[in-house]
């Protein structure tokens, strides 16, 4: 302990104040990451991945794109929602047909990469983002956000990204794409995922949305056992 907290020779004052910061540390080291997250009781009843030519799976087909194998891996059936070329702004005029007509559970949010790539102003994809998660989060999903990187994007732009998760309190899987974009081995021109890269994105995503999905059904049955 003293490795952290020298307190021989300090004023009882500072000492009392060393222990509270450490037992707020402990606090949030231990706590469970989703007890914040909006709507973990949700009475949705299906997982929609909703994004670009990513989630669409191009160049490899929807049946060995992420959300197919994200399927597998939790067993349960997963709408792909995914549009090539898809910008925020078309992601905003499709959330009500593409998503939230599905009524679903939880969605999960990728865009981003095609603002970048147009040029939109990153003030306007980050309200864009703003408006569907605080839509889809007022219909009563939770919301998996992935954060992009194209590498060029400055530090203030990835900024977005967690303001909004916090803003709603949903779950951000931070740089998605990482040591895929780029890579040759694991994608078809340096950008779109090839079966293998999208395999390690199933991986990413599964490993925040099992434990999620088990301790939203905690959350769904203590809502309705009686009083």
């Amino acid at each position: 302990m003293s490795r952290f907290w020298p307190l021989s020779g300090t004023p009882p004052r500072l000492r009392l104040f060393h222990c509270l910061l450490l037992t707020v540390f402990l606090t949030l080291s231990c706590s469970d990451p989703y007890e914040r997250m909006a709507n973990l009781d949700s009475e949705g009843t299906t997982i929609v991945c909703f994004g670009d030519s990513i989630t669409a799976g191009y160049g490899v087909g929807p049946e060995l794109a992420f959300p197919a194998l994200v399927s597998a891996r939790v067993d349960a059936a997963v709408v792909n929602a995914g549009v090539d070329g898809n910008t925020t702004r078309n992601a905003l005029a499709r959330l009500e047909g593409d998503v939230l007509a599905h009524h679903p559970r939880v969605v999960i949010v990728q865009f981003g990469g095609n603002d970048f790539r147009k040029k939109i102003d990153k003030q306007e994809t980050f309200a864009n983002l703003d408006s569907i998660v605080d839509r889809i989060t007022e219909d009563g999903a939770m919301v998996i956000m992935l954060e992009m990187r194209i590498g060029l994007l400055r530090d203030e732009y990835l900024d977005g990204f967690k303001e909004i998760a916090e803003k709603h309190r949903v779950l951000l899987i931070r740089n998605f794409m990482a040591g895929i974009l780029g890579n040759q081995r694991l994608t078809l021109e340096g950008i779109h995922p090839n079966a293998e890269g999208h395999e390690i994105i199933a991986d990413r995503v599964a490993a925040q949305l099992v434990p999620l999905l088990r301790e939203a059904e905690r959350s769904r049955a203590g809502k309705h056992q009686p009083p």
